[in-house]
């Protein structure tokens, strides 16, 4: 059972002040300053270290993308909207993110075809698209603006020792010789698919090398989107073209409104370099797998290239420590799961140390850290079984495979009651 609390803002603010109690959190990317800004709601103080050195920026100035992050795009399933809307974030993101009304799902020279439309499952939309860029730039600003977050970044950690009541962290600054210390009642590590607090803390890890790499970047096409979402499967490997917003302040005016998306191309590994380093070879490659869907691949913008790997934290909590963001679980990228499932991961962390300051006890507490992992791992693991399902069921070159899944695509299209439940699914409304 996942604990929730209908905790008043204003109180739980007074009584995190009371107790003073406070978490570290480890990484400064989408997940660490979601979770920070998801703990200030709820009136707990944390503080925030950050590797990299964070962009100067003003909330008066929204012209300009920060780019300190890469430059990827994000779904954002109907769940994690729900969770930015709860916090008031929202009414922020929205501006720079575009709705998906539909999704389509296709097989290269096969003849399954598959689609969910918002009107049938009557919803708002399935989610939304939103450039790293932009969603960084807008995280931070909130966190910068909330006096319950302190931030510190250019920071590297070295060492995490855990006492009975708390865990103190030491760090540097990447330009200073000077240790300095942290100390709070629990630290929570989003620190990325090579945590250096996991690796501190002997948290082992299970691997497997897809042997594939994400080419993601931005084209544009000759047709316009229409808040489309195409995934289509190829023997190279998945292709998922997703709509984007119009490119405000990224000084490529060039491109037309609502033709502009995103691409992910999932290619074997090696032969990334020909799609990065030739925009012809890589347009003319991603029309022959991709079709006319969209009409023709008219413009490449920059691009870059991600090995993937599926990496599982053997545990996600140790002591007064929690593993959360890709420091937990690194995932495929298909079907867009791994960042919506660590929103939620995050979400209920946050619900139950509300509850716990509500309570008057420790949100550090090993037993409550317990609970939270055993309440995540049926979510997790479901997400898990279904990317390796996708990526390995669509690449497999067995024609009794092939058949079945086309015929599966052709059954979710037909048979009654299926539609909504994977649609619940992939907007991550069940977990």
């Amino acid at each position: 059972m996942i604990e929730s609390t209908d905790l008043n803002v204003s109180d739980a603010k007074q009584i995190g002040a009371m107790t003073e109690q406070q978490v570290l959190i480890a990484g400064g990317g989408h997940v660490g300053l979601s979770f920070a800004l998801l703990l200030a709601h709820h009136g707990i103080a944390s503080t925030l270290l950050e590797k990299m050195r964070y962009p100067t920026i003003s909330p008066n100035d929204d012209s300009t993308r920060s780019h300190y992050l890469d430059s990827r795009n994000t779904a954002l399933s109907r769940r994690t909207v729900q969770i930015y809307q709860e916090i008031g974030l929202w009414d922020e993101l929205q501006s720079h993110a575009c709705r998906i009304d539909t999704v389509q799902i296709s097989e290269q020279g096969s003849f399954g075809r598959a689609q969910l439309n918002k009107a049938e499952e009557k919803v708002e939309s399935f989610g939304q698209v939103m450039e790293n860029a932009w969603l960084g730039r807008k995280l931070l600003l909130a966190a910068q603006q909330e006096p319950l977050i302190t931030i510190v970044d250019n920071a590297n950690v070295n060492a995490v020792e855990q006492q009975d009541d708390g865990v103190t962290l030491s760090y540097s600054h990447f330009d200073e010789e000077e240790q300095q210390q942290l100390q709070a009642s629990v630290l929570v590590a989003c620190d990325g698919r090579d945590s250096t607090v996991r690796e501190l803390l002997n948290i082992s890890t299970t691997s497997y090398d897809y042997q594939q790499t994400a080419i993601v970047g931005v084209v544009e096409t000759s047709m316009p989107h229409e808040h489309v979402a195409i995934e289509r499967f190829s023997p190279a490997g998945p292709l998922a073209v997703l709509p984007l917003t119009d490119p405000e302040g990224d000084g490529n005016d060039e491109y037309q409104q609502d033709y502009r998306r995103s691409v992910v191309w999932i290619c074997p590994k090696g032969e990334e370099i020909q799609y990065l380093e030739d925009d012809a070879h890589f347009l003319q490659t991603l029309q022959q797998a991709f079709g006319q869907r969209a009409g023709k691949f008219v413009t490449a913008g920059r691009r870059g290239a991600y090995p993937l790997t599926r990496v599982l934290a053997d545990k996600q909590v140790t002591g007064r420590c929690v593993m959360m963001g890709n420091a937990a679980h690194t995932l495929h990228p298909v079907a867009g799961q791994g960042f919506n499932l660590c929103m939620r991961d995050a979400h209920v962390l946050a619900q139950m140390m509300s509850a716990q300051v509500l309570r008057g006890a420790d949100i550090g507490e090993t037993q409550l850290l317990q609970r939270y992992e055993k309440s995540r791992l049926s979510d997790q693991k479901r997400v898990i079984r279904f990317c390796d399902a996708v990526v390995h069921g669509f690449t497999h070159p067995n024609p009794a495979i092939k058949l079945a899944r086309n015929v599966a695509l052709v059954a979710f299209n037909k048979l009654p009651n299926i539609k909504p439940l994977v649609a619940n699914y992939a907007m991550g409304l069940k977990s």
